[in-house]
This record gives structure tokens, C-alpha cells and sequence, in this order.
């Protein structure tokens, strides 16, 4: 069996569990551990992807990956570091799956209004709305660097890790997105 020696020296935002490890795998702590990230998965899933059902898709097939593929997770490594790359990539091989068989879906946000809770509900959607499209048409590294710093609270070393580049490629992809949303958005927000 193996040991349960997990070191504290890393919590996640606002989870207080551990996310570096020192000692071998314990597979049913490891799934606790995911299950305790589905949130975080889920939030950064739907800034890449863009709607919710595409976000939930992505972050289903990648918590399927790393569950069939957990031997492949390295100790002393960071889980959710691994687990939004494994996530990143279910996503860009669906994308590159829909270009191969020309598949078209309806957007999800199509169904988002119906019934709505009033007019402040309503304006609250609509700028959130504004706001995805508007992360949408930026560039796939400028919308991730945006995702995993502002939206997930990463450091600048944490997310330039999970996407493979240096930290001062990440600081120039997070400047030029942030600039380009407040021109798409009318710099008011």
C-alpha cells in the first residue's frame, strides 16, 4: 500500500489542501483531490472554451484522462498545474476534432435569457456576455494567460509553467490581452 506522507507547501485558492506532493501517489486522495479542483477546472475550462457545455465537456474528458493516466503524474509536482494542462489539451484536441469533421454547434448562451429574474439579472448576463465574446476574440495565448492569472489567481511563474513559456512571454501575452479587452469592452470596466 502505498504511504500517505503528503507535504503542505503549496494551498490552493481558497481550498486549503495541498496541491505539491512529496511521496508516491495515493490514488483515492489523488480523487478527492480532483474532485476538490472540479471548480477551478470548471471556471478556467469555460475561458478557454467559451459557453458552459463545451467547458464541462472539456473539463470531463480531461478528468478522465488524468484519472486513466495518473501513474503519469510526478510527485512533487503541483496536481492542479497538471490537471489544467490535461484540461487545455481535451480542449485543443476537440477543436482540432470539430475543424476535421466541419461539426457546427448551436451556442449554449442561446438558452441563457429565457425566463430571466428581472432587469438587473438581465444586465448582469448581458455584461458577462459582452465579456466572454470579447475573450473569445482574443488569441487563444492571450485568452489563457488572461484566464489562468486573473480568473484562476495564478502567479505569473505558475501559469507561464502550465502553458510552457517563459514568464515574461506570459507578462506580454497577459499586457496585450488585458489592453485588448478594455478596447473591445469601451475601457469602461
Amino acid at each position: 500500500m502505498l504511504q500517505k506522507n503528503f507535504a503542505a507547501t503549496k494551498k490552493t485558492r481558497g481550498s486549503g489542501r495541498s496541491c505539491h506532493r512529496s511521496s508516491p501517489i495515493d490514488p483515492r486522495q489523488t480523487r478527492s483531490e480532483i474532485v476538490a479542483l472540479l471548480p477551478r477546472l470548471r471556471r478556467f475550462a469555460r475561458a478557454l472554451t467559451g459557453n458552459a457545455s463545451d467547458a464541462d465537456d472539456a473539463v470531463q474528458a480531461g478528468v478522465e484522462r488524468a484519472l486513466k493516466s495518473l501513474d503519469q503524474f510526478q510527485p512533487g509536482t503541483r496536481l492542479d498545474s497538471w490537471l489544467f494542462k490535461v484540461v487545455k489539451n481535451a480542449w485543443i484536441d476537440e477543436v482540432r476534432g470539430r475543424q476535421r469533421r466541419d461539426r457546427i454547434f448551436a451556442p449554449s448562451e442561446d438558452g441563457d435569457t429565457v425566463g430571466g429574474a428581472g432587469a438587473e439579472a438581465y444586465e448582469a448576463r448581458r455584461q458577462l456576455q459582452e465579456v466572454e465574446m470579447a475573450m473569445q476574440e482574443l488569441p487563444e495565448e492571450q485568452r489563457t494567460a488572461i484566464a489562468l492569472i486573473c480568473i484562476e489567481g495564478l502567479s505569473y511563474t505558475e501559469a507561464a509553467e502550465i502553458l510552457d513559456v517563459a514568464v515574461g512571454t506570459l507578462s506580454s501575452r497577459l499586457t496585450r490581452g488585458r489592453e485588448a479587452l478594455l478596447a473591445r469592452l469601451g475601457g469602461s470596466r
